[in-house]
């Protein structure tokens, strides 16, 4: 990793501030929606809303909204839904394609009739022979390969027990691991607070809820491991499997006023992404992961209040105010913003920005090789070079309304795949 004392011939000079910016400039919060795709019936409808959400391509719901938004897959799974094993060769393709692409960013366990390590043997050995690899592992309902013990009742970080296959999947790419835990409070790595959450139209049942997570905030504080997530509410924090495997363990928002169990289907999704809620995200200057199983609908599309709800959210994203963007990348930006390290010299031509403390195991070319998007605010303008981990990047230069000056990496929306 370079630093500046490697750097030839730049001669450090005091009297600039560099620091990164909570998020890329302009924006003032970042969501992702993750959704598990339980009960997705097809890969039709499965590639049917990534393309409303992703594109603007026309499709059965109207325009799409352009957005950057993931999608999870699992391997076996009983006949009836969609999962990689269970779909035909075109459904295949797809699912390879959005993987690749970055669109398809989490496993969803290997499902639930996936019983033993020679189950998750087989996806891993399916995706290595496609030059595939995913970061983010979501824990399904009670699967055996969760690796959850406690909410989500799995074996899979067991050493011993015949679904154990924690050293497979870690070893394959996986670093980002969700078990379990959700928090209705809105806007992570900020304090906990709980505005925004009592609604006058539902007083019982939101009162319920807040006293639910003032319960698990102070099981949480007193030492309770299994809330304690929720006290410190952060979107990730280091972690350990029961075999000793070190992962970065994150933590979903669903912020529905009668509680965790509503508003999170396809159907019902509108019940969340409200203006409200949005507003409130902003204003905490906050960063969530949003709690969906946007597969589960009545009919083979979303209905016109989703629809309604998705357009807005692409306001608030086109307006750059909230940044939405998949798990995986809301979660590498996480990881970056807690480690970065900013460095500065003066060389001939000018400034010389020096950031390292990149994601640990970024190792992907293609697609998904991107250089990690950020923004530095700097108390000198005459930048001539930026370096990340050494290596000169491209930049831009601006200010803010405030005069601070500022130098971005772009924050680009992945290319979404056309099959």
């Amino acid at each position: 990793m370079a630093t500046v004392e490697t750097i030839p011939k730049l001669v450090p000079r005091p009297g600039v501030h560099a620091a990164l910016r909570r998020f890329p400039w302009p924006y003032q919060a970042m969501l992702a929606i993750c959704s598990d795709l339980d009960e997705t019936p097809d890969w039709r409808v499965y590639w049917e809303q990534m393309r409303f959400l992703n594109t603007r391509q026309m499709t059965s719901m109207g325009e799409g909204v352009g957005l950057e938004v993931g999608n999870s897959i699992y391997f076996d799974i009983s006949p009836g839904q969609f999962a990689y094993w269970n779909t035909d060769d075109a459904g295949r393709e797809m699912v390879r394609a959005l993987i690749a692409s970055g669109h398809i960013d989490c496993l969803h366990s290997y499902g639930d009739l996936a019983t033993s390590r020679t189950h998750a043997g087989r996806a891993l050995e399916e995706l290595s022979r496609h030059g595939l690899s995913l970061r983010v592992w979501v824990d399904h309902a009670t699967a055996p390969t969760n690796f959850g013990q406690d909410i989500m009742r799995g074996h899979g970080d067991e050493p011993g027990h015949p679904a154990y296959h924690a050293d497979l999947t870690i070893d394959h790419g996986i670093r980002y691991v969700w078990r379990g835990r959700v928090t209705s409070v809105i806007g992570q790595d900020q304090p906990v607070s709980w505005g925004g959450l009592w609604d006058g139209a539902q007083p019982f049942a939101s009162t319920l809820t807040l006293a639910k997570e003032a319960s698990k905030y102070l099981l949480g504080r007193a030492g309770g491991q299994k809330y304690l997530t929720h006290a410190q509410n952060r979107i990730g924090v280091p972690a350990q499997l029961r075999d000793g495997r070190e992962v970065i363990e994150f933590l979903r928002c669903n912020p529905h006023p009668a509680g965790l169990d509503r508003g999170d289907t396809g159907d019902s999704i509108s019940e969340v992404l409200t203006r409200r809620f949005l507003d409130r995200l902003v204003e905490r200057q906050g960063i969530s992961i949003l709690y969906a199983h946007l597969g589960k609908l009545r009919e083979r599309q979303f209905n016109q209040a989703a629809v309604e709800a998705f357009r807005q959210l692409s306001q608030y994203h086109h307006r750059k105010e909230i940044l939405v963007t998949t798990t995986r990348r809301l979660l590498d930006y996480g990881q970056f913003a807690q480690s970065a390290t900013v460095s500065w010299s003066w060389g001939s031509n000018g400034l010389v920005i020096d950031v390292a403390g990149g994601v640990e195991g970024r190792t992907e070319t293609g697609p998904a090789a991107e250089s990690q998007a950020f923004t530095l605010e700097l108390s000198e303008s005459s930048v001539a070079e930026l370096r990340v981990e050494g290596r000169p990047v491209s930049f831009v230069k601006t200010q803010d309304p405030t005069g601070k000056h500022l130098v971005s990496v772009p924050w680009n929306p992945r290319p979404f795949p056309d099959l």
